[in-house]
Protein backbone atom coordinates (compact mmCIF):
# COMPACT_ATOMS: atom_id res chain seq x y z
CA UNK A 1 0.00 0.00 0.00
CA UNK A 2 1.39 3.40 -1.13
CA UNK A 3 1.01 6.43 1.16
CA UNK A 4 1.74 10.10 0.42
CA UNK A 5 2.44 12.87 1.98
CA UNK A 6 0.65 15.87 0.11
CA UNK A 7 1.82 19.56 -0.45
CA UNK A 8 -0.36 21.83 1.69
CA UNK A 9 -2.20 24.05 -1.10
CA UNK A 10 -4.34 25.95 0.98
CA UNK A 11 -4.18 30.09 1.51
CA UNK A 12 -2.68 31.42 3.70
CA UNK A 13 0.41 28.44 3.52
CA UNK A 14 0.56 26.28 6.25
CA UNK A 15 4.10 25.00 7.09
CA UNK A 16 2.47 21.96 9.15
CA UNK A 17 2.58 18.33 8.07
CA UNK A 18 1.14 15.13 9.06
CA UNK A 19 5.07 12.98 9.42
CA UNK A 20 8.27 14.64 10.19
CA UNK A 21 11.27 12.79 8.12
CA UNK A 22 12.03 10.61 11.54
CA UNK A 23 8.37 9.33 11.76
CA UNK A 24 8.26 8.46 8.31
CA UNK A 25 11.34 6.57 8.63
CA UNK A 26 10.41 4.77 11.36
CA UNK A 27 7.45 3.47 9.62
CA UNK A 28 8.96 2.73 6.68
CA UNK A 29 11.17 -0.16 8.58
CA UNK A 30 8.23 -1.13 10.72
CA UNK A 31 5.34 -1.96 8.21
CA UNK A 32 7.11 -4.33 5.16
CA UNK A 33 3.96 -3.99 3.19
CA UNK A 34 4.11 0.40 3.28
CA UNK A 35 5.64 2.30 0.59
CA UNK A 36 5.97 5.87 1.96
CA UNK A 37 6.57 9.65 -0.29
CA UNK A 38 6.03 13.04 0.33
CA UNK A 39 5.11 15.44 -2.26
CA UNK A 40 7.72 17.80 -2.66
CA UNK A 41 6.82 21.65 -0.95
CA UNK A 42 8.70 24.40 -0.59
CA UNK A 43 6.98 25.90 2.42
CA UNK A 44 6.90 22.61 4.46
CA UNK A 45 8.83 23.28 8.31
CA UNK A 46 10.46 20.11 7.46
CA UNK A 47 12.50 20.21 3.77
CA UNK A 48 12.69 18.47 1.31
CA UNK A 49 16.15 17.30 1.40
CA UNK A 50 15.51 16.46 5.46
CA UNK A 51 13.43 13.11 4.12
CA UNK A 52 15.46 12.39 1.22
CA UNK A 53 18.15 12.30 4.24
CA UNK A 54 16.10 9.74 5.64
CA UNK A 55 15.38 7.67 2.78
CA UNK A 56 11.93 8.49 1.81
CA UNK A 57 11.19 9.30 -1.93
CA UNK A 58 10.00 13.05 -2.61
CA UNK A 59 8.16 13.67 -5.92
CA UNK A 60 6.33 16.13 -7.88
CA UNK A 61 3.67 13.71 -8.47
CA UNK A 62 2.09 11.29 -5.87
CA UNK A 63 -0.83 10.20 -7.62
CA UNK A 64 0.11 6.73 -8.19
CA UNK A 65 -0.12 6.63 -3.77
CA UNK A 66 -3.48 4.71 -2.69
CA UNK A 67 -3.69 7.24 0.33
CA UNK A 68 -3.18 10.85 0.40
CA UNK A 69 -2.57 12.42 3.44
CA UNK A 70 -2.35 15.99 4.15
CA UNK A 71 -3.40 18.93 6.99
CA UNK A 72 -5.54 21.63 5.86
CA UNK A 73 -8.77 21.22 3.43
CA UNK A 74 -7.08 20.16 -0.28
CA UNK A 75 -8.57 22.34 -2.96
CA UNK A 76 -11.36 21.06 -5.05
CA UNK A 77 -9.61 22.05 -8.10
CA UNK A 78 -6.37 19.08 -6.25
CA UNK A 79 -8.47 16.26 -5.57
CA UNK A 80 -7.66 13.03 -7.26
CA UNK A 81 -10.84 10.55 -7.71
CA UNK A 82 -10.96 7.47 -6.60
CA UNK A 83 -8.35 7.80 -3.68
CA UNK A 84 -8.36 8.11 0.18
CA UNK A 85 -7.54 11.33 1.87
CA UNK A 86 -7.22 12.33 5.24
CA UNK A 87 -7.28 16.60 5.93
CA UNK A 88 -8.93 18.51 8.15
CA UNK A 89 -11.94 18.76 5.40
CA UNK A 90 -14.25 21.15 8.52
CA UNK A 91 -17.06 19.23 6.84
CA UNK A 92 -18.82 17.60 10.09
CA UNK A 93 -20.66 20.13 11.41
CA UNK A 94 -22.13 21.55 8.35
CA UNK A 95 -20.14 24.36 7.90
CA UNK A 96 -21.49 25.69 4.72
CA UNK A 97 -18.14 27.23 3.20
CA UNK A 98 -16.70 23.87 2.31
CA UNK A 99 -20.28 22.60 1.25
CA UNK A 100 -19.26 22.18 -2.33
CA UNK A 101 -15.60 20.48 -1.21
CA UNK A 102 -17.75 17.58 0.75
CA UNK A 103 -19.84 17.62 -2.80
CA UNK A 104 -17.03 17.22 -4.95
CA UNK A 105 -15.17 14.33 -2.97
CA UNK A 106 -18.78 12.31 -3.16
CA UNK A 107 -18.59 13.35 -6.87
CA UNK A 108 -14.87 12.11 -7.57
CA UNK A 109 -15.89 9.12 -5.28
CA UNK A 110 -13.11 9.41 -2.74
CA UNK A 111 -12.83 7.63 0.46
CA UNK A 112 -12.35 10.97 3.07
CA UNK A 113 -11.25 10.11 6.70
CA UNK A 114 -11.32 13.51 8.42
CA UNK A 115 -8.79 14.01 11.25
CA UNK A 116 -11.57 15.30 13.64
CA UNK A 117 -13.41 11.98 13.04
CA UNK A 118 -10.40 9.78 14.07
CA UNK A 119 -12.03 8.88 17.38
CA UNK A 120 -11.93 6.50 20.88
CA UNK A 121 -15.26 4.15 21.10
CA UNK A 122 -16.48 6.53 23.67
CA UNK A 123 -16.03 9.80 20.68
CA UNK A 124 -13.03 11.21 22.19
CA UNK A 125 -10.36 12.41 19.68
CA UNK A 126 -7.40 10.36 19.18
CA UNK A 127 -4.96 12.93 17.64
CA UNK A 128 -5.30 16.41 16.53
CA UNK A 129 -3.18 19.88 17.13
CA UNK A 130 -5.25 20.95 19.92
CA UNK A 131 -2.27 21.37 22.59
CA UNK A 132 -0.83 23.58 20.37
CA UNK A 133 -3.71 26.00 19.76
CA UNK A 134 -3.68 26.20 23.51
CA UNK A 135 -0.09 26.69 24.23
CA UNK A 136 -0.02 29.59 21.13
CA UNK A 137 -3.59 30.80 22.03
CA UNK A 138 -2.78 31.37 26.11
CA UNK A 139 0.58 33.45 24.84
CA UNK A 140 -0.83 35.17 22.40
CA UNK A 141 -3.42 36.03 25.11
CA UNK A 142 -0.74 37.30 27.33
CA UNK A 143 1.18 39.36 24.40
CA UNK A 144 -1.64 41.71 23.96
CA UNK A 145 -2.26 42.00 27.46
CA UNK A 146 1.50 42.82 27.03
CA UNK A 147 1.13 45.09 23.95
CA UNK A 148 -2.21 46.81 25.02
CA UNK A 149 -0.57 48.30 28.80
CA UNK A 150 2.54 48.62 27.80
CA UNK A 151 3.88 46.00 30.04
CA UNK A 152 6.24 43.80 27.91
CA UNK A 153 6.46 42.86 24.38
CA UNK A 154 6.60 39.46 23.78
CA UNK A 155 7.83 38.43 20.10
CA UNK A 156 5.27 36.55 17.57
CA UNK A 157 5.14 33.01 18.34
CA UNK A 158 5.84 32.42 14.31
CA UNK A 159 9.46 34.24 15.18
CA UNK A 160 10.27 31.40 17.34
CA UNK A 161 12.24 28.21 16.80
CA UNK A 162 9.95 26.70 18.46
CA UNK A 163 7.99 25.35 21.97
CA UNK A 164 11.29 25.57 24.10
CA UNK A 165 12.07 29.45 22.96
CA UNK A 166 8.65 30.20 23.35
CA UNK A 167 9.04 29.15 27.45
CA UNK A 168 12.14 30.92 27.73
CA UNK A 169 10.27 34.41 26.63
CA UNK A 170 7.29 33.22 29.18
CA UNK A 171 10.53 33.10 31.40
CA UNK A 172 11.32 36.40 30.64
CA UNK A 173 8.20 38.30 31.58
CA UNK A 174 6.61 36.15 34.40
CA UNK A 175 7.43 39.18 37.11
CA UNK A 176 5.76 41.31 35.47
CA UNK A 177 2.47 39.97 35.35
CA UNK A 178 0.15 42.13 36.61
CA UNK A 179 -2.18 41.24 39.40
CA UNK A 180 -5.02 40.15 37.37
CA UNK A 181 -7.82 37.41 37.51
CA UNK A 182 -8.09 34.50 34.68
CA UNK A 183 -10.51 32.10 34.06
CA UNK A 184 -9.61 29.41 31.80
CA UNK A 185 -12.53 27.35 30.04
CA UNK A 186 -12.24 23.62 28.98
CA UNK A 187 -11.02 20.25 29.88
CA UNK A 188 -9.28 18.66 26.87
CA UNK A 189 -6.47 18.59 24.61
CA UNK A 190 -6.77 22.60 24.17
CA UNK A 191 -6.80 23.57 27.96
CA UNK A 192 -4.07 21.15 28.78
CA UNK A 193 -1.69 23.64 26.08
CA UNK A 194 -3.70 26.60 27.87
CA UNK A 195 -2.84 25.46 31.76
CA UNK A 196 0.93 24.89 30.45
CA UNK A 197 1.90 28.31 29.56
CA UNK A 198 -0.70 29.89 32.74
CA UNK A 199 1.76 26.99 34.91
CA UNK A 200 5.22 27.96 33.61
CA UNK A 201 4.33 31.96 34.36
CA UNK A 202 3.71 30.25 37.84
CA UNK A 203 0.25 31.94 38.17
CA UNK A 204 -1.81 30.20 41.20
CA UNK A 205 -4.66 28.07 40.67
CA UNK A 206 -7.71 28.38 42.57
CA UNK A 207 -10.78 26.13 43.02
CA UNK A 208 -13.42 28.09 41.17
CA UNK A 209 -15.41 28.31 45.02
CA UNK A 210 -12.21 29.77 46.17
CA UNK A 211 -11.90 31.96 43.34
CA UNK A 212 -15.47 33.41 43.63
CA UNK A 213 -14.70 33.75 47.64
CA UNK A 214 -11.05 35.49 47.38
CA UNK A 215 -12.52 38.48 44.50
CA UNK A 216 -15.57 39.04 47.09
CA UNK A 217 -12.69 40.18 49.88
CA UNK A 218 -10.48 42.35 47.11
CA UNK A 219 -7.61 39.94 47.39
CA UNK A 220 -6.09 41.29 44.26
CA UNK A 221 -3.33 38.63 43.21
CA UNK A 222 -2.48 37.08 39.63
CA UNK A 223 -4.67 33.87 40.07
CA UNK A 224 -6.54 31.19 37.63
CA UNK A 225 -9.43 29.25 37.85
CA UNK A 226 -10.74 26.32 35.63
CA UNK A 227 -14.48 26.29 34.54
CA UNK A 228 -15.86 22.88 33.20
CA UNK A 229 -19.80 23.43 31.97
CA UNK A 230 -20.96 22.43 35.20
CA UNK A 231 -19.42 25.56 36.44
CA UNK A 232 -20.98 27.75 34.05
CA UNK A 233 -24.36 26.27 33.17
CA UNK A 234 -27.47 25.69 35.51
CA UNK A 235 -30.86 23.98 34.45
CA UNK A 236 -33.66 26.47 33.73
CA UNK A 237 -35.05 25.94 37.41
CA UNK A 238 -31.85 26.45 38.96
CA UNK A 239 -30.21 22.93 39.65
CA UNK A 240 -26.85 22.39 39.51
CA UNK A 241 -26.41 20.72 36.31
CA UNK A 242 -24.52 17.45 35.92
CA UNK A 243 -21.77 16.99 33.23
CA UNK A 244 -23.23 14.99 31.10
CA UNK A 245 -26.63 16.60 31.55
CA UNK A 246 -25.12 19.75 30.16
CA UNK A 247 -24.03 18.02 27.08
CA UNK A 248 -27.06 15.52 26.19
CA UNK A 249 -29.79 18.48 27.41
CA UNK A 250 -28.18 21.85 26.78
CA UNK A 251 -31.48 23.04 25.55
CA UNK A 252 -32.84 22.68 29.38
CA UNK A 253 -29.90 25.39 30.38
CA UNK A 254 -29.38 28.45 31.21
CA UNK A 255 -25.60 30.73 31.89
CA UNK A 256 -24.47 31.05 35.00
CA UNK A 257 -20.87 32.65 33.81
CA UNK A 258 -21.70 36.13 34.58
CA UNK A 259 -20.57 35.23 38.62
CA UNK A 260 -17.26 35.00 36.78
CA UNK A 261 -17.51 37.82 34.69
CA UNK A 262 -18.40 40.43 37.23
CA UNK A 263 -14.64 39.18 38.95
CA UNK A 264 -12.73 38.42 36.21
CA UNK A 265 -10.18 40.46 34.13
CA UNK A 266 -8.77 37.87 31.18
CA UNK A 267 -10.59 35.08 29.89
CA UNK A 268 -9.08 32.08 27.58
CA UNK A 269 -11.15 29.84 26.20
CA UNK A 270 -10.59 26.39 25.60
CA UNK A 271 -14.46 24.33 25.67
CA UNK A 272 -16.17 22.93 23.03
CA UNK A 273 -19.12 24.52 22.27
CA UNK A 274 -22.10 22.42 21.68
CA UNK A 275 -24.98 22.74 18.98
CA UNK A 276 -28.25 24.52 21.10
CA UNK A 277 -25.76 25.31 24.19
CA UNK A 278 -26.33 28.65 25.97
CA UNK A 279 -23.67 31.53 25.01
CA UNK A 280 -21.35 32.01 28.09
CA UNK A 281 -21.91 35.47 28.00
CA UNK A 282 -24.37 37.57 25.24
CA UNK A 283 -23.76 41.30 23.67
CA UNK A 284 -26.19 42.00 26.25
CA UNK A 285 -24.18 40.90 29.35
CA UNK A 286 -21.25 42.54 27.91
CA UNK A 287 -22.48 46.22 28.26
CA UNK A 288 -23.28 46.08 31.58
CA UNK A 289 -21.61 48.10 34.19
CA UNK A 290 -20.08 44.85 36.31
CA UNK A 291 -18.95 43.20 33.43
CA UNK A 292 -15.00 43.09 33.99
CA UNK A 293 -13.83 41.04 31.41
CA UNK A 294 -11.33 43.18 29.22
CA UNK A 295 -9.65 40.72 27.29
CA UNK A 296 -10.35 37.66 25.90
CA UNK A 297 -7.89 34.96 24.10
CA UNK A 298 -10.72 33.21 22.27
CA UNK A 299 -8.72 30.00 21.72
CA UNK A 300 -11.89 28.02 20.49
CA UNK A 301 -13.38 30.69 18.45
CA UNK A 302 -16.86 30.33 17.91
CA UNK A 303 -17.67 33.29 15.23
CA UNK A 304 -20.44 35.38 16.61
CA UNK A 305 -21.57 32.92 19.44
CA UNK A 306 -20.65 32.10 22.67
CA UNK A 307 -18.08 34.42 23.49
CA UNK A 308 -20.12 37.82 22.20
CA UNK A 309 -16.67 39.70 22.00
CA UNK A 310 -15.68 37.58 19.05
CA UNK A 311 -17.13 39.18 16.22
CA UNK A 312 -14.46 37.32 13.74
CA UNK A 313 -11.17 35.28 13.49
CA UNK A 314 -8.23 37.40 13.46
CA UNK A 315 -4.81 36.44 11.82
CA UNK A 316 -1.80 35.37 12.98
CA UNK A 317 -0.44 38.57 11.23
CA UNK A 318 -3.10 40.44 13.23
CA UNK A 319 -4.05 38.80 15.75
CA UNK A 320 -5.63 40.81 18.15
CA UNK A 321 -8.48 43.60 17.62
CA UNK A 322 -11.16 45.63 19.99
CA UNK A 323 -14.61 45.17 20.99
CA UNK A 324 -16.93 47.77 21.63
CA UNK A 325 -19.37 46.75 23.89
CA UNK A 326 -22.11 49.49 23.80
CA UNK A 327 -21.48 49.97 20.29
CA UNK A 328 -21.56 46.14 19.26
CA UNK A 329 -18.48 46.70 16.65
CA UNK A 330 -14.99 46.24 16.33
CA UNK A 331 -11.97 49.06 17.27
CA UNK A 332 -8.40 49.16 17.62
CA UNK A 333 -7.33 47.06 20.44
CA UNK A 334 -6.39 50.16 22.57
CA UNK A 335 -9.33 52.00 22.34
CA UNK A 336 -10.01 52.56 25.97
CA UNK A 337 -12.74 51.03 27.27
CA UNK A 338 -12.87 48.37 24.92
CA UNK A 339 -12.43 44.71 25.22
CA UNK A 340 -9.24 43.30 24.27
CA UNK A 341 -9.91 39.74 21.72
CA UNK A 342 -7.43 37.24 20.20
CA UNK A 343 -9.39 35.17 18.05
CA UNK A 344 -6.31 33.27 15.31
CA UNK A 345 -8.03 30.32 14.28
CA UNK A 346 -5.15 28.56 12.86
CA UNK A 347 -2.83 28.82 16.33
CA UNK A 348 -0.77 25.52 15.42
CA UNK A 349 0.23 27.08 12.48
CA UNK A 350 2.65 29.88 14.69
CA UNK A 351 4.62 26.53 16.34
CA UNK A 352 4.54 23.81 13.10
CA UNK A 353 7.85 22.21 13.55
CA UNK A 354 6.38 21.06 17.40
CA UNK A 355 2.85 20.73 16.37
CA UNK A 356 3.78 18.62 13.48
CA UNK A 357 5.89 16.20 15.79
CA UNK A 358 3.00 16.40 18.43
CA UNK A 359 0.36 15.06 15.76
CA UNK A 360 2.78 12.55 13.69
CA UNK A 361 3.48 10.72 16.88
CA UNK A 362 -0.45 10.42 17.68
CA UNK A 363 -1.17 9.04 13.87
CA UNK A 364 1.77 6.98 13.88
CA UNK A 365 0.31 4.92 16.92
CA UNK A 366 -3.07 4.82 15.88
CA UNK A 367 -3.90 5.29 12.39
CA UNK A 368 -1.30 3.41 9.86
CA UNK A 369 -1.09 0.02 12.10
CA UNK A 370 -4.85 0.32 11.80
CA UNK A 371 -4.68 -0.30 7.45
CA UNK A 372 -2.43 -3.73 8.73
CA UNK A 373 -4.12 -4.99 11.79
CA UNK A 374 -7.81 -5.46 10.20
CA UNK A 375 -8.37 -2.29 11.59
CA UNK A 376 -8.66 -4.06 14.99
CA UNK A 377 -9.59 -0.94 17.17
CA UNK A 378 -12.24 -0.13 14.42
CA UNK A 379 -10.58 3.67 14.23
CA UNK A 380 -10.93 3.96 10.46
CA UNK A 381 -14.65 2.53 10.47
CA UNK A 382 -15.36 5.28 12.94
CA UNK A 383 -13.19 7.98 10.73
CA UNK A 384 -14.55 6.99 7.29
CA UNK A 385 -17.32 10.12 5.96
CA UNK A 386 -17.36 8.50 2.16
CA UNK A 387 -17.26 5.93 0.34
CA UNK A 388 -15.45 4.89 -3.20
CA UNK A 389 -19.07 4.55 -4.24
CA UNK A 390 -19.17 8.43 -3.62
CA UNK A 391 -22.06 7.75 -0.66
CA UNK A 392 -21.91 8.90 2.81
CA UNK A 393 -20.74 6.47 5.41
CA UNK A 394 -23.54 5.67 7.94
CA UNK A 395 -22.32 7.61 10.52
CA UNK A 396 -22.06 10.68 8.39
CA UNK A 397 -25.44 10.09 6.77
CA UNK A 398 -26.07 13.28 8.78
CA UNK A 399 -24.52 15.37 6.00
CA UNK A 400 -26.74 14.31 3.01
CA UNK A 401 -29.34 17.29 3.47
CA UNK A 402 -26.12 18.81 4.23
CA UNK A 403 -25.08 18.72 0.60
CA UNK A 404 -27.34 17.65 -1.56
CA UNK A 405 -30.20 20.43 0.47
CA UNK A 406 -30.35 24.03 1.56
CA UNK A 407 -26.70 24.27 3.61
CA UNK A 408 -27.35 24.84 7.07
CA UNK A 409 -25.68 24.45 10.31
CA UNK A 410 -26.25 22.14 13.11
Amino acid sequence: MKFAIIRERKSPPDRRVVFTPEQLSRLDLAFAKAEFTVESSPIRIFHDNQYIARGIAVKEDVSDADVLIGVKEVPIEALIPNKTYFFFSHTIKKQPYNRDLLKAVLDKKIELYDHETIVKKNGARLIGFGRYAGIVGAYNGFRALGLRDGLFELPKVETLPDYAGLKEQLHLIKNTVPAIRIVMTGNGKVAGGIREILEALEIKELKPKEYLQLARVEDKQTTFTVLDVPHYYLHKDGRQPTKTECYTHPELLISDFMKFAKVTDMLITGHFYGPGAPYLFTREEAKQSDFKISLVADVSCDIDGPIACTLRPSTIANPIYGYDALGEKEVPFKTLGSITVMAVDNLPCELPKDASEGFGEMFEKHVIPAFFNGDKNGVLERAQMTTSDGELTQRFSYLNDFVYGEPTKL
